[in-house]
């Protein structure tokens, strides 16, 4: 079933290559880059659930804080004032694990689909001579690197140790396996970074507005 559903998606990006041909410029990296558009406007409910969700989180990490010291010795009543917190703040803990988890067999397979693509023709793009193998000019991994650190950067709470520390060590890990990883691949997940940083943007566009009026 899931080698169905790559063979699905790679028939996609034949279509959008298809599109791109019917136009006059028949390019895989133009192919990736509108698919990963598509799939990245068509995922966008789920991932405004996950990262609001993500975010209400992250702003009662002072409260929980506050409690887990404050009831340090008694677990039990602890985890009763978390369960109070969580219903009063209207925030569900897990609310934000469901929409990821719906999205990964979705990932999985485009990452399939897009490593396993057979390419007809010269599958180059830009200064990539080879969509199929990795960049050797580092270009692509280096943008996988800062866009995902962008992306983090949106949502992630620096003030806390442990979320600082993966906001820096996550895009240095990305950009490192991007190195061997089939540019095409690597266009997918910059092109997602770029939809996902400008869709954060427009969830928070109001709130910067506010912080800016508050200042």
């Amino acid at each position: 079933m899931f080698d169905s559903f790559v063979a699905f998606l790679q028939a996609i990006l034949t279509i959008f290559y298809n599109i791109s041909g019917y136009f006059g410029f028949a390019n895989y990296g133009v192919a990736i880059i509108l698919m990963t558009i598509v799939i990245k406007v068509l995922l966008y409910p789920l991932t405004v659930k996950q990262i609001k969700s993500m975010k209400a989180m992250q702003d009662l990490q002072p409260k929980m804080k506050e409690l887990q010291e404050k009831y340090k010795e008694k677990p039990e009543k602890l985890q009763q004032e978390m369960a109070a917190l969580y219903k009063n703040s209207g925030v569900n803990p897990l609310s934000g694990c469901l929409p990821l988890l719906a999205q990964m067999p979705i990932l999985m397979g485009i990452y399939w689909a897009i490593r396993d693509y057979v390419y007809v023709g010269d599958p180059t793009f830009l200064w990539l001579s080879n969509l199929s193998v990795s960049d050797h000019t580092y270009v692509l991994p280096i943008i996988s690197a800062l866009t995902t650190y962008i992306q983090q950067k949106q949502t992630m709470n620096d003030e806390n140790p442990q979320t600082k520390m993966m906001m820096y060590f996550m895009p240095v890990f990305i950009g490192y396996i991007s190195i061997n990883f089939p540019a095409g691949l690597v266009l997918y997940w910059a092109v997602s970074n770029v939809s996902q940083i400008i869709q954060q943007w427009w969830m928070y566009r109001n709130d910067a507005k506010v912080k800016e009026g508050a200042v």
